[in-house]
């Protein structure tokens, strides 16, 4: 299939010919048919399967359609709910990127900042809206946006809002929508809370999944090293200096983590810079955007801040920490190795986090290759035949005759009961 078989107005089609985009991918050949014939749909669908470009480019035809080129009233027909302000601004440029030639208007606001730039854009109008939920809710209830003109709700990364705190708030804003509205529901995994979820406010929804959760690009190297849990900074710092990585994605279970690894790599005069839930929605930013321009080399994060991340060439992805959820390590590697570029992700695993990295390698149905040549490997404990067996404590009851009768006696009365 190509973008041509879709039938698209000839103003989009322009637009992505000019990105280059010939192709749909499986993620965007499924929904956007859907999407089109005003279908609720939910999508399984991990970051870098071109999912923002499957409900964005549906949505644009479909508005473009209503508004034309002539210069109407402005009013929020898309809403769009997503968890993080970087997400919110990935999915505002590709609205931007795909509907510059037509007369469709994007918005995106989120907290952290002052909202009166955002609250004097919602005054002059605009037909789609990209927010977090509580930016959205907060300006809601102060009367700066009416969602009765709406007509399609999409919650993307609905399983982050889950983890972030925000299904109740999506609830609410759910609740404040048109009944009649089309609901786009975007998850990178379908826990029980986010079906239930789908089932309760969306109409016979058309499910859709184009990747298994368990699946890892095939571009992607995968390499783990065993390794002390306090020797991962010095396994860390000798690898970026004598593999000369940079522009590497560390993740860290932990925000305390992450600024402990980004000290001591700047000790080593390792540029790097760490993003997460206690920087600033500006400091998260302006990292990432140094990040992308390649004036730092190492950035690291916690799942949740890397989920605005969208960098197609990210050539390294360094699990610092093993995720005790083992979709989590597919989502994380997901992200090197895109656009036909290889990747690289090297995962580092201490003693007590074992289980968890035998758990994904049984997700992933593959024994990744172990790099054992390093100083700061643990060793397996491995029992030596030749040692004599302990048998002081073998058959306790042969070593003390009174133990044995008693348990005799014991056994005798329980028998009593019984009969």
């Amino acid at each position: 299939m190509t973008f041509n078989d879709l039938k698209l107005f000839n103003n989009i089609q322009q637009a992505l010919e000019e990105e280059g985009y010939t192709n749909p991918t499986p993620i965007q050949e499924q929904a956007i048919p859907e999407i089109l014939l005003g279908q609720d749909v939910v999508a399984c669908a991990q970051t870098g399967t071109g999912k923002t470009g499957a409900f964005a480019i549906p949505i644009l035809n479909l508005i473009h359609r209503i508004v034309g080129s002539a210069k109407k009233a402005k009013h929020i027909r898309t809403l769009v709910v997503t968890p993080t302000r970087e997400l919110a601004i990935q999915i505002d440029e590709s609205f931007k990127t795909y509907g510059k030639y037509t007369n469709v208007k994007s918005l995106v606001i989120f907290g952290g900042v002052n909202q009166v730039p955002q609250v004097n854009e919602l005054k002059s109008g605009v037909d789609v809206l990209i927010a977090t939920p509580g930016r959205l809710l907060d300006l809601h209830k102060q009367g700066f946006i009416d969602l009765n003109h709406m007509h399609h709700l999409i919650l993307d990364e609905a399983d982050q809002m889950l983890d972030m705190g925000f299904i109740n708030d999506v609830k609410k804003i759910i609740k404040l929508t048109p009944e009649n509205r089309q609901t786009l529901l975007f998850s990178a995994t379908m826990p029980l809370a986010i079906r239930e979820l789908a089932d309760t406010f969306l109409t016979r929804p058309k499910y859709i999944s184009v990747t298994p959760i368990s699946s890892t690009a095939e571009n992607v190297s995968q390499k783990v090293y065993f390794v002390n849990k306090d020797d991962k900074r010095l396994l860390l710092k000798q690898l970026i200096i004598q593999e000369s990585l940079s522009n590497a994605l560390v993740f860290t279970r932990t925000k305390h983590g992450a600024d402990n690894i980004v000290k001591v790599l700047k000790k080593a005069s390792i540029k790097a810079e760490a993003i997460h839930g206690d920087k600033s929605q500006n400091a998260r930013q302006r990292v990432l955007e140094q990040f992308k321009n390649k004036e730092i080399d190492i950035l690291v994060a916690t799942d949740i801040a890397a989920r605005g991340i969208d960098i197609e060439q990210l050539p390294f992805v360094i699990n610092f920490d093993i995720p005790n959820i083992s979709e989590t390590y597919v989502h994380r590697i997901g992200r090197t190795g895109r656009a036909g570029n290889s990747g690289l992700a090297i995962s580092f695993c201490g003693k007590d986090e074992k289980p968890y990295w035998q758990d994904i390698e049984k997700l992933i149905r593959m024994k990744v290759k172990v790099v054992a040549d390093h100083p700061y490997t643990w060793k397996e404990e491995v029992p030596n035949p030749d040692a004599k067996p302990d048998l002081r404590n073998k058959d306790k009851n042969k070593m003390n005759p009174k133990s044995n009768s008693r348990k005799s006696e014991a056994s005798k009365k329980n028998k009593k009961r019984w009969y």
